[in-house]
């Protein structure tokens, strides 16, 4: 697949917040044939933890550990990152950022019955209005690198697919 590099993200607070990023790049891989690496479950599966944040009630990420872990993974390429955070990340991975943004009152919804509350759900909503993840993105990588794709509904996840594909398509034939 070359040596083309995804990676889609989600607003930077603990325990993903629900806006269609596993499901867009779970079908991605399958369309594509590329690598799909959610982070989250890696760091579970490597224990990739310096602490837990009772605020969130959920572990604090060794971003260091997982950038040694993915490092041989990242330099053969083809490969989709799924995670909700950005600005560890080395630029020279990616060739192309999707930060997904879903409408606050589809997430308010999908984050409730996920059994987000309090603090914890306030502050992913806040994350969302304020594009907290988008301007992440920006400051951590150029700014043509950086796409913003609306996760609304699952016509919104079709249009998504057609289009990532639609550049891979291009990016590989202008690459390879």
């Amino acid at each position: 697949m070359g040596c083309f590099i995804l990676c889609i993200f989600l607003p930077p607070f603990s325990c993903t917040p629900g806006v269609g990023k596993t499901t867009l790049g779970k079908e991605l891989a399958s369309r594509t044939g590329m690598t799909y690496v959610n982070v989250g479950d890696m760091a579970k599966e490597g224990e990739l933890y310096e602490g837990f944040d009772e605020e969130y009630n959920c572990p604090v990420l060794d971003e260091d550990r997982v950038v040694d872990e993915l490092e041989d993974k990242m330099s053969e390429g083809g490969v989709i990152v799924d995670y909700h955070g950005c600005d560890f990340f080395p630029e020279r991975w990616f060739h192309i950022v999707f930060v997904l943004r879903t409408e606050n009152s589809f997430l308010y919804d999908r984050l409730e019955s996920r059994g987000y509350k309090g603090k914890k759900l306030q502050d992913n909503i806040q994350c969302e209005i304020f594009q907290i993840l988008y301007e992440e993105a920006m400051s951590s990588y150029r700014g043509e690198m950086v796409h913003q794709l609306t996760s609304n509904t699952p016509e919104d996840l079709e249009r998504n697919l057609d289009q990532i594909v639609r550049w891979i398509e291009q990016w590989m034939k202008d690459n390879n």
